[in-house]
Order: structure tokens, then C-alpha cells, then sequence
């Protein structure tokens, strides 16, 4: 039967001898679309950038987009018509940069996440120990490094009064970070002979040399291969927690930002069950310990698990640098400390372009993680040699983060075709910012943090990604930050580098339509157009009738997957 009738829809349907029941003067049943969402605003994100009504939807493909006159053609005898009450439809939000199988186990772990000092570290940690006593090692992670002061080198001895006799590792909540007790330091043979590695640093007692317990970068490592690695289960269940948790925010589309072969195999596992609802593109981990070599491997794992399903793998993720908080993002000119360091570019720029020319061709998307002015002009130049070698191949490359440019680098983008994968939540001035960043390279340089408006205006394509677990998976937070330039949870926060704001339409194209370029799919999913799938969302607040302070407080009711609910729904709408 006909469901949830609207008034413009029943008027339709009486002018053409429907009666309210869904009887006709013959009982036979009429063909109609499987939903038709009618009294809507629909925001399309089309080339347009068009409104509409109503939105009809067969076999998980929209067959409609128009007016709710219009619709009524397509309500059929067993057709489910959904009245918005004029609330907003958009399309649904994809992520460019984001972590999810990770975040997901973090979340049942030793969570440090949300958290914003000590005492509250300590109170987690011996909580979640002395609720786990069998354990082996007490992992997770979460911890900020403002929380720790410039450097973001937390001691071991605060965790060995809480954990003295096992071992502890947990991450920062940006991942450049470790902190470690003594325990699990001795398990890694890690004392004050122990060389650096070329990809990172053991922080130690200026005094004694011996490691405080703080290990940045690739220096984690050195205790993080002695850690049990995660089951095929726990990672099965991190990666349904954080699905469920995508779609509770509207998003159906991502690129997991480092995938390995477990996480292809966690992916492929969900999918063969029917339990996976995510469009995914893989980002396939580049061994900074390996040369070109390892192309070869990558391409096997693409060949492998790219079978033409929701999970494609074929993008590799080159991480160029650390971050600018503990002095590991390569700099052109140097951090205002001691050492006068510029930063660890993770792989020299000669094999950089060397490899992505040879990746380019083989067909690959690369995704850089490049956070300081150095990084971003290795990797531009990269792709620049890519293009003299190959020509224009379509690969859409692209660099995240982005956090710190110079001004000459901004132009190339547009120029070579790059993708500016930006985290927009990060671009207001916190004490990561004011505290940790801004004292150590200067003002002059600082005013090139995070430019959007800059960048978009030169032409490139800009597209958003969360880095969850690092922030907040929630597209709404981050849009309003990037058209406030503020925080979205505390007012005391000044306006970062005002010039910078975007309006509204940018910050939703970039969740949407182009992030849809960025993962190639954009000719079936990132707006709402006849013949795309329909990954739709329903929000509670038309985004364009508020105040742009309020958009973090935006709900999603209602999530589609193909047409399908995957996040509330339709009756209680």
C-alpha cells in the first residue's frame, strides 16, 4: 500500500483517480519507484548546485529529482513515500582521510581520547589496567601533547606508578607520538645507547640520555613490534564500531588513510558477510624502511583485493613528514629551537621522485601525508616529475593536512591537477597552535597555516577529510570551523587568520562532491542526480537557515546506503 501520504502528493494522486486507500477502478497494481521522498529541501550538489522537493529512488538508484508534482508520477502501488516536513536532504557525506579499523579498536582500548589533562590520563589508565588484569599489554592511546607542553614528551614514570609490572604503550591522539613505561622500554632493549632512527627520535633526559618514555615518530616503532598485534576479530569488530559510528554522521563513502594487508582482509571479511556499507577506497601503506622494490607487493595486493566490490585499493599512501608539534614536519627554513632542526622528511625527495612516476604509471592514486612547507613542495614536486614522465593520467593525486605553506606552492596545485586534502577541524587557534606551533616557527610563517580560502580561490580542488581518530569523524564540527575559523566547542577561542573563512557551499562540496572526485566515483555518488546511487542523508536543520556558530549542533536523522537505511529511519521521520 501507499505510505505516508503528503498533501501535494495526495492532491497529485486524486487528479489522476488514486484514491487515498491506493485503490483504482481496476485492482491491478501500478509500476512506481521503491521511495519517493516528497516536502522536502533537497540540496543537490549538482553542477548547479540546484534545489529540489522530492527525490524518487529505485533499486538504489535515484530515478528522480524535481518537484513534488513531478513525483507523484513515480508512486506506484507498493511505493514507500516519505514526507520530510521540509527538512533538508542532502547527499551523503565521504571522508578523505580517515582511519576507521584503528579508531574503532582504540575505542575499546585504553581511550585517552576526549580527555584534556592529567589527572584525567591517570585516572583512565590505572582504571582500565586494573580492570584488564590479564592483559599482557595495556594498549591504546588518545593523549594530547599540549596537554604535556612544547615537544609533547610525557615521562615514563607517570605511568610506572600506575603500571609498574606490565608493559604499556599508548599513541598520541595524532599518532606521532608514543609514551611508554619503563616496563615496555626494557622489553625494546631501549636505553640511553640506543641510536635514533633516521625517521624519528627517542626523547631523553637532557642530563642522563636516558629515553623519558616519549618516542616520536618512527622511533615508535622500536617498542611497537613487540606489541600483540590485534586479532582478525578484534579488527572485524573495530571496523563495524566505526562504521556504525560513520553512518550515525551521515557518511557512506571514505579512503581509509593507511591500509595494510590485514586491514584489506578486515574490509574484504565484512563485505563477504553483507555487513559492509561503507564505499571504501584503500590507501595502501608505503614502507619507509623499503625502496621501490615494494611496488612490485603492491601491486599484488591491489590485483588481489580490487574486485570490483565497495573496497578498491588502489592508492598508496606516502607519508613525507611528522608534525609540526614535536619539530618532525620538514621545514624549508628551521624550527625557532636549539637545534635549529628542519624536521625529518621521511623520504628523501630524490626517491620520491623516483617512485611516484613508476606508481603514477602502474595506474595508482598517491595520497601524501605532508604537514610542513618542505613536505608539500617534495611532494608537488613528485607528482611534477610524474606528469613530465607520463603526461596527465587522471591519478588524482593528493596531499593531506597541509598545514603549514609557502606562499610560492600554493598556484601548483591547480596547476599540476592535485588534489588539497585538508582536516578542516584543525584550522583555529588552539593550544596545538597557539602553544605548541606558533613560538617555535614564528608569525610571519604561521599566517600560511591552513590557507582554504587561498587555495580554492587559485582553482584547485579542495576536499576534507577528518583524520578520525585524530578529530572528530563529524562532518558538521568540521565545516563550521572551516567557515568560522573557531573552534566548534569552545567560544573563549579567537578567529584564526580571518581571510581564510569559506562559505558554506565549499565546506559542503568538499565532504561531498569532491571528496566523490578524490575516491573516483563522483559519476555515482556526491550529489543527488537521476541515475547516481542514492547514498542520501536527512538532517534535522537546513545548514543555509542558521548561523554559522550552530552548524556543529546539526543531527543526521536518516542515512542511506544504496537506498537502503543504514542509520535511522524512514517512519520515525
Amino acid at each position: 500500500m501507499i505510505k505516508q501520504l503528503n498533501a501535494p502528493i495526495l492532491a497529485a494522486l486524486i487528479a489522476v483517480g488514486i484514491s487515498a486507500c491506493g485503490q483504482t477502478d481496476t485492482p491491478a497494481e501500478t509500476t512506481g519507484a521503491d521511495l519517493v521522498f516528497t516536502n522536502g529541501r533537497v540540496y543537490t550538489v549538482d553542477p548547479d548546485r540546484s534545489w529540489a522537493e522530492a527525490v524518487a529512488v529505485t533499486d538504489g538508484r535515484i530515478v528522480f529529482v524535481g518537484s513534488g508534482t513531478g513525483a507523484a508520477g513515480y508512486v506506484g502501488t507498493n511505493t514507500t513515500v516519505v514526507d520530510l516536513k521540509g527538512r533538508m536532504m542532502l547527499p551523503a557525506f565521504q571522508d578523505s582521510h580517515i582511519h576507521p579499523i584503528g579508531a574503532g579498536i582504540e575505542a575499546s582500548a585504553c581511550d585517552l581520547n576526549g580527555l584534556n589533562n592529567l589527572a584525567a590520563y591517570r585516572s583512565t589508565i590505572g582504571e582500565y589496567a586494573a580492570a584488564n588484569p590479564d592483559l599482557e599489554w595495556i594498549t591504546g592511546g588518545g593523549w594530547s601533547m599540549s596537554v604535556f607542553g612544547p615537544g609533547g614528551a610525557p615521562s615514563r614514570t607517570i605511568i610506572d606508578e600506575l603500571v609498574p609490572d606490565r608493559p604499556v604503550f599508548l599513541t598520541s591522539q595524532d599518532g606521532h607520538t608514543a609514551w611508554a613505561n619503563s616496563r615496555a622500554l626494557e622489553i625494546a632493549g631501549i636505553n640511553k645507547d640506543t641510536p635514533d632512527p633516521v625517521d624519528g627520535r627517542i626523547d631523553r633526559d637532557p642530563e642522563t640520555g636516558e629515553p623519558i618514555g616519549s618516542l616520536q615518530e618512527g622511533a615508535a616503532r622500536l617498542v611497537s613490534k613487540f606489541v600483540p598485534g590485534d586479532t582478525a576479530e578484534t579488527r572485524q569488530q573495530g571496523l563495524i564500531y566505526a562504521q556504525n559510528l560513520l553512518h550515525s554522521y551521515g557518511i557512506t563513502s571514505i579512503q581509509d588513510a593507511i591500509v595494510d594487508r590485514d586491514a584489506l582482509e578486515t574490509y574484504a571479511a565484512l563485505e563477504r558477510s553483507g555487513q559492509l556499507t561503507l564505499r571504501v577506497v584503500g590507501s595502501i601503506w608505503w614502507d619507509r624502511e623499503r625502496g621501490p622494490e615494494q611496488i612490485e607487493d603492491i601491486l599484488l595486493l591491489r590485483e588481489e583485493f580490487n574486485k570490483g566490490g565497495l573496497l578498491r585499493p588502489t592508492t598508496v599512501k606516502i607519508m613525507e613528514d611528522g608534525v609540526m608539534e614535536n619539530y618532525t614536519a620538514a621545514m624549508l627554513e628551521p624550527y625557532l629551537i636549539p637545534s635549529g632542526s628542519r624536521g625529518i622528511p621521511m623520504v628523501a625527495p630524490e626517491v620520491l621522485k623516483q617512485v611516484v612516476p613508476i606508481l603514477d604509471k602502474a595506474g595508482f592514486q598517491v595520497h601524501f601525508h605532508s604537514i610542513g612547507d618542505a613536505a608539500i613542495r617534495y611532494a608537488l614536486d613528485a607528482i611534477e616529475e610524474a606528469l613530465i614522465q607520463n603526461g596527465q593520467l587522471g591519478n588524482r593525486h593528493h596531499i593531506s593536512h597541509i598545514q603549514m605553506w609557502d606562499p610560492a606552492d600554493i598556484p601548483r596545485f591547480a596547476e599540476l591537477g592535485v588534489v588539497a586534502n585538508f582536516q578542516p577541524l584543525w584550522a583555529y587557534a588552539d593550544e596545538y597552535v597557539t602553544e605548541l606551533t606558533i613560538p617555535f616557527i614564528g608569525e610571519e610563517r604561521a599566517r600560511w597555516m591552513y590557507p582554504i580560502k587561498t587555495v580554492q580561490d587559485t582553482g584547485a580542488t579542495i576536499a576534507f577529510g577528518s583524520d578520525w581518530s585524530v578529530s572528530t569523524a563529524n562532518p558538521f564540527p568540521q565545516m563550521e570551523t572551516a567557515i568560522t575559523r573557531k573552534s566548534a566547542i569552545d567560544d573563549s577561542y579567537p578567529v584564526f587568520i580571518p581571510e581564510e573563512r569559506i562559505d558554506l557551499e565549499t565546506a559542503i562540496v568538499a565532504f561531498t562532491i569532491n571528496a566523490a572526485f578524490v575516491n573516483k566515483h563522483e559519476d555515482e555518488t556526491g550529489s543527488i542526480e537521476t541515475g547516481k546511487l542514492a547514498d542520501l542523508i536527512v538532517i534535522d536543520k537546513n545548514l543555509f537557515e542558521m548561523e554559522p556558530e550552530d552548524i556543529s549542533e546539526t543531527k543526521v536523522l536518516l542515512t542511506l546506503f544504496g537506498g537502503e537505511p543504514v542509520y535511522g529511519e524512514m517512519s520515525a521521520l
